[in-house]
């Protein structure tokens, strides 16, 4: 795990990675802090451009949209070289490759970023896509779909291995365009081109990941209409039926009477109803159990791919919660003590853990100093801010909350004063006990080792038969307190043991 983390620390040694995204609808620039299983951002700009506009029925990129993405990729270049960028990657999409004046506009890019511009097929952009989702959810399987503004990409993913992509000319503009800004007709166009899918059929009962700032965008919105506690959205989850009759609605009303639109962009929103007709018609062709939302998609995967065997197969939470931990812990190797230390308590209780639950303890003891610098009374609510909201990958909405509620359960008290409820809510009840079990243990970890490393070896916590035994060694021995017992005594109580606080030899 500490190699997991080294590796993903000395990212931030290299010069930045950026990456321009010419596509139908946007033109965006994102930079990285250097390649990594999980790669963080400190750049992104983009500019709406609408490039795709009218391809689908006039076959031309049009001449304001050149413009505008010319102006962007000459401001991107100079954005480039202010942030010192070591590679930069540009790729091109559905508009560029679709039109009959891609090429021409495809030289002009190159003149204006300064660099080589890939102009991706159909199939390759589905297969940047699902390494994409592959680069940051965990065990994906299902299909992955990619709503840009001229294409639909679709692929099948499974673990690592990926399915044969293709695309569809189902854009949100290509849809816009081609139905006459008509949602219902639309749906014809949809139904049709689907129907001609190799890819969709096998979402049947499986999750269909949905990419692309379209879908986000319809993901928001339904999110804030439910007063959604989180407001992150890679690895947010709808139910199929549900996602289909939010779908529905937002295809056949006036988006501007919706609840909650103004969370979504201006210029995003008349793309809404067709990214809605897309998605209804998916679920009701294809019968997927379930729609989770990938942040990660086209650059992403292109990041991946660059790693090399042993790199991709990091965990990327436990990359990202070990840089977390390097950043802003105080004794950063503590962290892997508190690691090893509930790793050998779990074992003694012979309490049933998977690996899954595994990799969630480890991130919440990587996790469990990051906030130390906050003011003592305010430590619970920036780390849960920590967990909420910031680009933790490769974890679900429930595996989030269960590291937000590790944090409240450890500053807060281990009932549930002053636990938000929303949260509690998203986890089940195994994970809400296993919280408190891990929030316990940190409790104790902490008062023995003052957040030092090399204390926590000397001081196991095991259970022995009905007994949860804290040995101190000799030299620790004043260590031994009414507090520290009380500790010790949360812990046993939380898994039907007795305390005891012995003296080694």
């Amino acid at each position: 795990m500490a190699t997991e983390g080294e590796a993903g620390a000395q990212a931030s040694m290299k010069r930045p990675v950026a990456i321009v995204d010419i596509g139908s609808n946007s033109v965006r620039l994102v930079a990285y802090e250097g390649l990594s299983r999980a790669p963080r951002q400190i750049f992104n700009e983009k500019s709406l451009c609408a490039l795709g506009d009218g391809v689908a029925t006039t076959g031309k990129l049009p001449k304001a949209g050149m413009e505008k993405a010319l102006s962007a990729l000459r401001r991107f270049k100079v954005l480039s070289e202010i942030l010192q960028v070591g590679e930069l990657h540009v790729l091109a999409t559905a508009a560029a490759r679709d039109a009959s004046n891609g090429a021409e506009f495809v030289e002009a890019a190159k003149l204006a970023i300064g660099a080589p511009i890939s102009l991706l097929s159909g199939a390759r952009e589905a297969e940047l896509s699902a390494h994409g989702v592959i680069s940051g959810i965990h065990k994906p399987d299902g299909v992955v779909g990619d709503l840009g503004g001229g294409s639909l990409e679709l692929i099948d993913v499974k673990g690592a291995q990926l399915g044969k992509g293709e695309t569809l000319p189902l854009g949100g503009l290509s849809l816009m365009d081609a139905s006459k800004k008509s949602p219902r007709a639309a749906v014809k166009i949809v139904r049709d081109s689907l129907a001609q899918s190799r890819v969709i059929d096998r979402v049947a009962g499986r999750t269909f990941y949905a990419v692309g700032g379209t879908w986000r965008a319809l993901a928001k919105l339904y999110m804030s209409q439910r007063n959604y506690p989180l407001s992150v959205m890679h690895g947010y989850v709808i139910p199929a039926r549900d996602a289909a009759d939010f779908a529905g609605l937002v295809a056949r009303v006036d988006t501007e009477t919706l609840i909650s639109i103004d969370i979504v962009n201006l210029q995003r929103r008349p793309l809404l109803p067709y990214g809605a007709v897309a998605l209804a018609e998916i679920i009701r062709q294809a019968g997927p159990k379930e729609i989770m939302i990938s942040t990660a998609g086209v650059r992403e995967g292109l990041l991946y791919e660059k790693l090399d065997l042993a790199q991709r197969r990091q965990d990327p939470l436990i990359v990202a919660a070990s840089d977390a931990n390097q950043m802003f812990a105080r004794a950063p190797r503590h962290a892997d003590d508190l690691c090893d230390w509930t790793d050998r308590f779990m074992r003694s209780t012979h309490l049933e853990e998977t690996a899954d639950e595994r990799r969630l303890r480890h991130a919440a003891c990587l996790l469990a100093d990051v906030n130390w610098r906050a003011h003592p009374d305010y430590r619970a609510e920036e780390g849960l801010n920590l967990v909420e909201n910031t680009t933790l990958t490769a974890i679900d909405h429930p595996g989030r909350a269960f590291l937000a509620l590790t944090i409240s359960y450890r500053y807060l008290g281990l009932d549930d004063d002053g636990v938000n409820p929303q949260i509690r809510a998203l986890v089940s009840a195994r994970m809400l006990d296993r919280a408190r079990i891990v929030a316990a243990a940190a409790r104790l970890a902490y008062l023995v080792s003052g957040a030092m490393p090399d204390i926590l070896p000397s001081t196991p916590v095991v259970c022995l038969k009905s007994k949860v035994v804290l040995t101190l060694p000799k030299q620790l021995a004043d260590l031994a307190s009414e507090r520290l017992y009380s500790r010790v005594k949360q812990l046993a109580r939380l898994i039907g043991r007795e305390p005891v606080v012995t003296i080694g030899e």
